[in-house]
């Protein structure tokens, strides 16, 4: 009998970005691969948390002393005493804090979300080709969950299911989850989905859904055991053919395997024929469908993803020794990235889109800083806002000029639970900020957490 890990919103842990890769280049080994070319990066470009703060625009980083040696001491002073530093030099207690937990990251889960790509990040090969890196990626993916260095969250990106590339796209979804299946001893890794991409019609969901159903039966798995991630790229994917709002659609259609959506801001924007010169990701039209995307789905519990950055924090200069011109105009380009990248998560994470794309490993560093920027930077004023409102369950809480009701308290423990699960908030700024531990915080149903705090 095969065996399953029903995993369609098995895991409330929500990821902060995804990961994806070409799958020529896939192997077992990938994502730890990149997790150390991130942290190469990091140690070269930011050897300490003061360049890295200016290099991303940290707030507070204009404040921070610019020669080694303030710097080093600095940093002394701030790791002997810690929480106390946060009172003596705000800025520079933040700025250390986010630059200490990203290397961190970097060097625990560097990669929390991989998809590998058989879509735009693959191209267009020959059958036999695609054939053989459908099979071979599904075999790495299978070694990685075995020996568990897969990702948290993981899965594929097939072709699309329009006319042109469906029969390709089938045939990548077969020969992978055969493979998958077998080198597995019929066990599906937790968290696992296929990504359908330039959605144009409900009846692609359903096609998906219903080969899924098939799949899961035929190989004595758990129904729902495989996941689909809904990728909202064309403006057929917002309404249909009669005009009709469609996102809900697409998730109905899904029946019950929808964990998350994504939002394709460069594709959207072409489809509606604007100038590709124009297609980033501030364009009014994306915020259009951004707000789209919050108001249908975030409400039915789909995790929404935003678009990806562009610009990457790639060195100009590789090869031979480097003169100083050159040091300094690869400084620049990574830094520049970084700040780019650092800029479109924050903005991303505040229009209530808590994850989005990387490219490339070099974002990672800048991904994570941005996240736990925004964690810290909003800690201590929502920690006050929940035990208000715990103090007094039954009814709303004035916090200054905010109150507060059981929506927008659940809004705050979600606030802290994706700042657990990225690392942003340890266990003991949790026990000291909210009175009970970590697993007490996932744990506990919300009226039991009234209670038991209040």
């Amino acid at each position: 009998m095969s065996k399953s890990i029903s995993q369609t919103n098995s895991s409330s842990r929500s990821p902060v970005h995804v990961v994806y890769g070409g799958a020529d280049r896939y192997t077992a080994g990938t994502t730890k691969k990149l997790g150390e070319i991130a942290l190469r990066t990091m140690h070269e470009y930011a050897p300490n948390f003061v360049e890295f703060a200016r290099a991303c625009y940290l707030q507070g980083s204009e404040t921070l002393p610019s020669y080694p040696d303030a710097i080093t001491k600095l940093e002394k002073q701030i790791a002997r005493s810690q929480l106390k530093s946060k009172t003596e030099d705000p800025s520079a207690w933040f700025a250390w804090t986010v630059y200490r937990k990203t290397l961190a990251k970097l060097q625990s889960e560097p990669i929390e979300d991989f998809r590998i790509d058989f879509e735009d990040g693959y191209g267009f090969r020959p059958d036999e080709e695609e054939d053989a890196d459908a099979v071979r990626t599904a075999a790495e993916l299978a070694l990685a969950f075995q020996n568990s260095s897969i990702t948290k969250f993981s899965g594929l990106r097939i072709k699309s299911l329009n006319r042109e590339t469906s029969t390709r796209g089938l045939r990548t979804f077969d020969l992978f989850l055969k493979t998958l299946i077998e080198k597995t001893d019929g066990t599906i890794p937790e968290n696992f989905v296929v990504t359908l991409p330039k959605i144009s019609d409900k009846k692609q969901v359903s096609e998906l859904c219903r080969r899924l159903r098939k799949f899961e039966k035929r190989n004595g798995l758990k129904n729902r055991s495989i996941g689909i991630e809904l990728m909202i790229e064309s403006p057929l994917a917002l309404f249909d053919h009669k005009g009709d709002p469609a996102l809900k659609g697409l998730v109905e259609e899904a029946k019950g395997r929808c964990t998350s959506a994504h939002f394709g801001a460069f594709d959207y924007t072409s489809a509606l024929g604007i100038a590709s010169s124009h297609q980033g990701l501030h364009h009014p039209a994306n915020d259009f469908a951004r707000q789209m995307m919050l108001a249908n789905l975030a409400p039915l519990g789909i995790r929404l993803a935003d678009s990806v950055t562009m610009k990457l924090p790639v060195v100009v200069h590789k090869n031979g020794r480097l003169n100083s011109l050159q040091t300094e105009e690869n400084r620049h380009s990574v830094h520049e990235g970084w700040r780019v990248h650092f800029a479109n998560v924050t903005l991303s994470m505040q229009n209530g889109f808590y994850q989005s794309w990387d490219l490339h490993p070099n974002q990672l560093p800048a991904r994570y800083a941005a996240a736990y920027a925004f964690f810290l930077s909003g800690r201590d004023a929502m920690a006050t806002r929940l035990k208000d409102f715990l103090a007094k369950a039954t009814q709303a809480t004035l916090t200054g000029n905010t109150f507060d009701d059981a929506a927008s308290i659940e809004g705050i423990l979600n606030f802290f639970r994706r700042g657990i699960d990225c690392g942003a908030f340890e266990a003991r700024e949790i026990k000291a900020l909210l009175g009970m531990t970590t697993d007490e915080f996932r744990s506990i149903e919300f009226h039991k957490l009234a209670a038991k705090v209040g």
